[in-house]
């Protein structure tokens, strides 16, 4: 079966699959529209700060390791 997703920009739709290189976007131009979304700060994801939760330095670095894992293009080339 094949999985097909509505454009977050433009609603036109999207297989999803490996070759449909700008996914869930249908273009590079509506990947670079969102993005420009968010860095005017269109869209926010709301949810509170709870500030009486503790996050320890452990924490931080799990979670700091898992980011960079899965967002390749923030570590330096080897």
């Amino acid at each position: 079966m094949t999985l097909k997703v509505s454009c977050p920009q433009c609603k036109s739709e999207v297989i999803w699959q490996a070759s449909s290189e700008f996914r869930p976007f249908c273009s590079k131009r509506c990947q670079l529209i969102d993005l420009g979304e968010w860095a005017e700060e269109n869209h926010k994801i709301s949810q509170n700060i709870q500030p009486d939760a503790m996050l320890t330095e452990e924490m931080l670095d799990a979670m700091e390791d898992e980011f960079l894992m899965n967002n390749k293009f923030f570590v330096e080339p080897e």
